[in-house]
């Protein structure tokens, strides 16, 4: 007994030294906030202040130190975030992560972020040039000089960036450009929609293509050339059927760390293969003036539709100093992204300004002939009825891989730009990559991407006009802004570049093209004069993603747009309140009235069914008016119900690999309404549309009753769709998801105003909210000091930290804070010096 005493004061010692131990690492990873630190490089000591709303305030005696203490203060407060994306745009996750993120390196050398941004970066005038090198060089004295011990990631995964930050290669502004493209790459791309037509042409024809990806309402397809003979003429096809992309299987090792490496490479690979699909992928924005607000001055409000992380892709700062020679300053507060030393969304003294994805197509795939006669040439345009051949570009790229050889990976390009087929393994699933591979024409990799001065510039601007020029060097991917300043003006503009293509070119983007055939080459770019604009004159602007020029614009775009339900929607409410406030802005944030689901609900109402909760779930739907509210289970059984449908109808058209293969990243709403509202006998079979919905609601209620029992009246729409900010790497290890995650209940749908955009492709939680606000902000004009925002997280990327995931229920709650530059006190004052 004696002995057992012994041994039970031994491990409880042991306990308690361990827990004391966790203390300390916990307490030593959290930021330094008060005191003074030195940093090699000010040229003045730079003060970092944190308000009540927990926003950064750095004041510097000139531009370069703000932006050096900028990047000292991302690498601070969200190390873990930058590491990770450094890692995924340069390619060199496998260093760390070993052979199952393989693909996902591939694909960005393929894409060539880096080389593009070297070219970009050379033509960058200088005081740009200085704000990447001072920032880098914040971020770089972090990692190398700072006592703080860096977060568990870093422990975990065993990395460790003092030695390259030292030397000054951790950071470099070739990273802070490249961040801007992948911004680009997640936000303007559509090479995904023309790589689902071409597959989806494999089992349908050209009519029923614009079935299953219908026009704009209002619009006839944008491409008139019929695509599948095309194909089928060109011998395209791998002939054989679509699989879907398996996830990479463990490797026979054990313990925690190769549990992270085989999880994160597979969750990534979903992320690869969503890129370049623009569904979803939207924002709201609108701005009154101030004939329409109660204050008799604008009103500008922004939620930027984006996908939920932990930590959030946001970081809210003030950057203030003074000219310093012949850079000029600035005093502009608002979102920053960690990567980039400036605010992307926000405001200055006189100005303010929100962004939504216009979404216009600047992504071409085209096919490429190979000479059948040598691999290493493939097909170009010929002035004669000969084929001419060309060799492709060759660039060898080197991955080191944890654990193993390093890879060579060959990149071809051809005139058009990369071979995008031979680092997307669907493709060669679909195409017969011994005849034809992929290539990607893009504007976003183009030399004259200039995003980093127009940014600069608008964190300079004082009025609408200095705004409007600014912009006019914003590059990839295309905005519509609404801006708004304190002489009461309101304006809108797409800014961006967009090519021009032919009259003649019969596929105009949305399908891959012959690109041997000149016709469909790029003709030039859209001068910034004629994109879209508006002065405001109805009193109000507002953009939803929807088509943003009237009928009669003469150029081309998209065909792509999102629907225009939000957009709608906010219009409507924008019209019924004659005089709006900070709090109708606040209430229009918060509607989740569906206008799509209010479409479809009759042929749910009135689909029968002998299924025993069907009588159940009809009395849940009787006086559903399309509010997706969390606490009601109509949304869920609505929801369910229009998945099962799409399953079965669409999946069964196209065939259940190939439809897999595209599903989740698209919903094919918009082909559901046309199907049911056609009563559609081609798509939902001889028996009828009516038919297919029972067989659909019987479905949805056995997956329902799966999940969340046999008694209707307890299910809700909040349990099946949670609002989950992931973390990479740690949402993919059960044990600690739960602390690394941020998770909340939440209402809404694809299709509300505040929008909860699920990925029915992932089998875990398929109706979670996973795209979402990722900010929300409301900018008021006539005392710019009352602006508020918030977003789904928190300021610090540390799990240890009390700030961690404090804005959460706020932000579910559709609450704000303050954001002001005249706060009555600091929260906490560091001070940095030379």
């Amino acid at each position: 007994m004696r002995w057992i005493k012994r041994l039970f004061a031994l491990l409880s010692l042991l306990l308690l030294a361990a827990a004391a131990l966790a203390a300390f690492y916990a307490y030593r990873s959290l930021p330094k906030m008060n005191g003074s630190l030195q940093m090699a490089g000010l040229s003045a000591p730079v003060k970092v202040h944190r308000d009540a709303s927990d926003v950064t305030h750095i004041l510097a005696t000139q531009p370069r130190d703000a932006w050096m203490a900028m990047g000292y203060v991302h690498a601070q407060e969200r190390g873990w975030q930058m590491e990770f994306n450094r890692r995924v745009m340069r390619g060199t996750l496998s260093e760390v992560l070993g052979p199952t993120t393989l693909e996902t390196d591939k694909l960005m050398r393929t894409l060539g972020l880096r080389e593009a941004a070297r070219r970009q970066l050379q033509g960058l005038p200088a005081d740009a040039r200085e704000a990447l090198q001072a920032y880098s060089d914040g971020v770089n004295a972090f990692f190398a000089h700072s006592e703080q011990l860096l977060t568990p990631e870093f422990l975990l995964l065993g990395i460790r960036p003092q030695a390259e930050a030292a030397a000054g290669r951790y950071w470099d502004p070739l990273d802070s450009v490249a961040w801007s493209l992948m911004m680009a790459l997640d936000l303007g791309g559509n090479w995904g929609n023309e790589f689902a037509r071409l597959s989806a042409l494999e089992a349908i024809d050209t009519p029923a293509l614009w079935e299953l990806f219908p026009p704009y309402p209002g619009e006839q397809p944008a491409a008139t050339a019929d695509l599948a003979k095309l194909y089928r003429e060109l011998g395209v096809y791998r002939g054989k059927t679509v699989s879907s992309s398996a996830a990479p299987q463990p490797g026979g090792r054990d313990g925690l760390l190769a549990s992270v490496r085989e999880q994160i490479g597979a969750d990534l690979q979903r992320w690869a293969d969503e890129l370049g699909n623009i569904e979803g992928k939207g924002s709201n924005n609108w701005v009154v003036s101030g004939a329409r607000s109660a204050t008799g001055m604008p009103l500008l409000a922004n939620d930027p539709h984006l996908g939920l992380s932990a930590p959030a892709i946001w970081y809210f700062a003030r950057l203030q100093a003074p000219d310093a020679g012949n850079t000029k300053g600035m005093d502009v507060i608002g979102a920053t992204l960690p990567g980039t030393p400036f605010v992307v969304l926000g405001r200055t003294q006189q100005v303010a300004w929100g962004f939504t994805n216009t979404g216009p197509d600047v992504q071409d795939l085209f096919l490429e002939q190979i000479n059948p006669a040598n691999p290493a040439q493939y097909r170009v345009p010929s002035a004669s009825d000969e084929p001419a051949w060309t060799n492709f570009g060759l660039r060898m790229e080197t991955i080191r891989v944890k654990g193993q050889p390093d890879i060579s990976h060959m990149v071809r390009s051809t005139r058009h730009g990369p071979v995008l087929s031979d680092a997307q393994a669907r493709h060669g699933e679909v195409l017969d990559t011994s005849r034809f591979v992929l290539s990607l024409r893009w504007t976003a990799l183009d030399q004259d991407n200039r995003n980093v001065v127009a940014t600069m510039e608008a964190n300079r601007a004082q009025t609408v006009d200095e705004l409007l020029r600014a912009f006019r060097d914003f590059h990839s991917p295309m905005q519509s802004v609404v801006m708004a300043d304190r002489s009461g003006r309101i304006a809108y503009k797409a800014a961006g570049k967009v090519p021009v293509r032919l009259p003649e070119n019969d596929i105009r983007g949305v399908a891959p093209a012959p690109g041997w055939d000149l016709r469909y080459d790029w003709a030039g770019w859209l001068p910034y004069e004629e994109t879209p604009q508006d002065s405001g004159a109805r009193g109000w602007i507002a953009t939803a993603n929807q088509r943003i020029h009237g009928a009669d614009y003469p150029h081309f775009l998209t065909q792509d747009w999102a629907a225009p339900y939000r957009q709608e929607r906010i219009e409507a409410m924008l019209a019924q309140t004659p005089k709006h406030t900070p709090d109708s802005f606040r209430a229009m944030h918060a509607d989740q009235q569906s206008a799509a689901t209010v479409r479809l609900l009759p042929f749910l109402q009135k689909t029968a069914s002998d299924h025993p909760l069907a009588a159940a779930a009809q009395a849940a739907l009787r006086d559903f008016n399309g509010e997706m509210r969390l606490g009601s289970a109509a949304p869920l059984i609505y929801s369910a119900w229009v998945d099962a449908f799409t399953r079965r109808v669409i999946g069964e058209r196209l065939g259940q690999a190939r439809f897999e293969a595209m599903y989740g990243k698209r919903l094919f709403r918009n082909a559901v309404e046309g199907i049911l509202e056609r009563n559609d006998t081609s798509w939902c079979g001889a028996a009828g549309c009516a038919a297919a919905s029972s067989l659909a609601l019987a479905d949805a209620l056995n997956r329902l009753k799966a999940v969340h029992g046999d008694d209707v009246s307890t299910w809700r729409w909040g349990d099946a769709h949670p609002a989950i900010s992931i973390h990479r790497p740690f949402s993919n290890v059960k044990p600690l998801a739960r602390f690394f995650e941020v998770r909340t209940p939440t209402g809404g749908d694809p299709f509300t105003v505040n929008v909860g955009q699920y990925h029915l492709d992932k089998a875990d939680a398929p109706y979670a909210n996973r795209h979402a606000a990722s900010l929300r902000a409301i900018y008021d004009l006539e005392n710019l000091d009352n602006s508020r925002f918030i977003y789904q997280t928190g300021q610090s990327g540390n799990v240890f930290s009390s700030r961690y995931r404090d804005m959460s229920e706020a932000w579910a709650a559709v609450q704000y804070r303050t954001l002001t530059m005249k706060p009555g006190q600091w929260r906490s004052t560091l001070e940095l010096r030379p």
